[in-house]
């Protein structure tokens, strides 16, 4: 016999087979429902990984001891500004590249390509280097970041003149007739507008705004924000990434 409910309630419907199955979502609602979160989480890391930060590698060594080989990082997006994809548009930017800043651009000769190197030259500076040592508006830079291996390292003639078919169109009281810059001597040149002056920290292995010229402004995609993993695939140990892990420059953001 079923108990009454007590005075002043409405009796209870008893649960029966075709009622529960009512009250439970369908197959096709939870694949929905899966379906919504995995598009949200697909949008926001679209969002993310274009207006805001972006994983990198560094491949090769031409910025150590700043960034080693092996080093993964953030890079901030947002701090020079976003490009809004498939548009020139940029999002406002918190601040302009200044001198030394690290920077993430766009090669400037391979497409896709993402490279890192040091500002050197802002728009209007007059550049220099004499003996290895930079000159920047007259006056030596002093660089402790700088990795100086073979400071007498001399380019070939392919290179060289690589280097003087642009240079010399931006040369600040040199002989143009003369003029033949090397890898530790070049300039005086002059930065143009929206453009910078790139380099890479290991000075003498660097590939980097000697041989290819200055950077435009739009080029620039960041800075490096933090290392997140590191290890060095150089390791004479198996499986590197796991037995060769650098632990000291997790976290560490470099400068």
């Amino acid at each position: 016999m079923r108990a009454a409910p007590p005075d002043g309630q409405a009796p209870t419907a008893p649960v029966t087979p075709e009622t529960a199955e009512a009250s439970s979502p369908s197959g096709a609602q939870v694949l929905w429902e899966w379906v919504k979160s995995i598009v949200f989480a697909v949008a926001a890391w679209l969002l993310l990984r274009t207006f805001l930060i972006e994983a990198f590698k560094i491949p090769s060594g031409s910025m150590e001891n700043t960034l080693l080989v092996g080093d993964h990082l953030f890079a901030n997006k947002a701090v020079y500004g976003a490009q809004v994809p498939f548009t020139r548009i940029r999002t406002p930017a918190f601040r302009e590249p200044e001198r030394n800043d690290l920077l993430v651009f766009d090669s400037v000769e391979e497409e896709g390509l993402k490279v890192v190197k040091r500002l050197i030259g802002l728009p209007g500076d007059t550049l220099a280097m004499k003996g290895g040592r930079l000159h920047r508006n007259g006056v030596p830079v002093d660089e402790p970041y700088v990795r100086h291996d073979n400071p007498t390292l001399s380019e070939g003639p392919q290179n060289r003149a690589k280097m003087r078919a642009w240079q010399i169109r931006h040369l600040a009281g040199a002989d143009s007739e003369s003029y033949n810059p090397d890898l530790q001597e070049w300039g005086p040149i002059v930065v143009p507008p929206d453009s910078f002056f790139m380099m890479g920290d290991n000075r003498d292995i660097s590939y980097d705004s000697r041989y290819w010229g200055f950077l435009p402004r739009s080029s620039v995609r960041g800075t490096p924000l933090i290392i997140y993993y590191s290890y060095d695939p150089g390791s004479w140990r198996a499986l590197p990434p796991l037995t060769a892990i650098r632990w000291g420059r997790f976290f560490s953001r470099p400068q």
